[in-house]
């Protein structure tokens, strides 16, 4: 009886020492078999990453909309609206109206340009103002989610912005006196539709369904490229995502 109290004594301490020495071993291999060492982030630290990704994205966007050629030259060129489209194809015969077509979309595509550096202090101010609640949902949601949330956020107010710095663009680069130039020509024809000589409207919508959609592709990249993750804070952050996604996909 002796013996084998001794017995379970012995072993008891064998594995309280066995437990202690790998103990940290223990814990690492738990880890590794969940999926690794994973540090749980505060809702503070995925709202400041997101707002900085947010940020980084929409600086690049506006930067490159802004810059010469930046709509012109993309796949957000400002086109014609259809009705325009009529006036000037039915235009080109006319003497003085050969280019018209070609000027105008020019035109239209330097207003926007222009406008488009009147965006960074409004987007700047929709993402300071991001909920911790707001930031947690455009994590964990679609590819467009922050696109979307700073869509309904700041449209309208981008709108009141950039529509009157696009009326004085066109009107300063000559764009409203052509279109009107053409629209008035075109409506002498007899048996036309007449036509609205205003393109403000039209440009100003298309400047910014081109600002989002850059926006859009900014916040796409650095969603599934982990090399546009250029902070341990946007790694850690958007890691959950990933997370997330694999568990879900599983």
């Amino acid at each position: 009886m002796k013996k084998i109290a001794l017995t379970v004594f012995l072993a008891a301490i064998g594995l309280t020492v066995v437990s202690a020495q790998n103990l940290k071993n223990l814990t690492k291999g738990a880890k590794d078999l969940l999926g690794g060492d994973k540090v749980e982030l505060s809702t503070a630290e995925i709202g400041k990453g997101l707002k900085d990704a947010l940020s980084k994205g929409v600086e690049k966007g506006v930067n490159e909309l802004s810059s010469t050629d930046g709509y012109l030259k993309s796949m957000y060129k400002i086109l014609l609206p259809e009705e325009a489209q009529k006036v000037t194809a039915r235009l080109k015969a006319v003497p003085g109206f050969a280019n018209v077509e070609a000027d105008l979309i020019e035109k239209m595509n330097r207003g926007a340009e222009q406008a488009a550096r009147e965006a960074g202090p409004i987007f700047a101010g929709a993402i300071t103002g991001m909920t911790i609640q707001d930031a947690m949902d455009i994590l964990m949601g679609a590819d467009n989610s922050a696109t979307t949330y700073l869509r309904k956020s700041t449209f309208q107010q981008l709108y009141e912005k950039f529509n009157p710095v696009i009326v004085k663009a066109l009107d300063e680069i000559g764009a409203n006196e052509l279109w009107k130039n053409a629209a008035t020509a075109y409506n002498k024809f007899p048996m036309v539709t007449k036509v609205n000589s205003d393109l403000d409207d039209h440009v100003t919508t298309k400047a910014l369904d081109g600002l989002f959609g850059k926006i859009q592709e900014e916040e796409k990249n650095i969603r599934r490229n982990p090399v546009s993750r250029t902070s341990d804070l946007l790694k850690k952050v958007f890691a959950k995502q990933d997370g997330n996604r694999n568990q879900a996909k599983g």
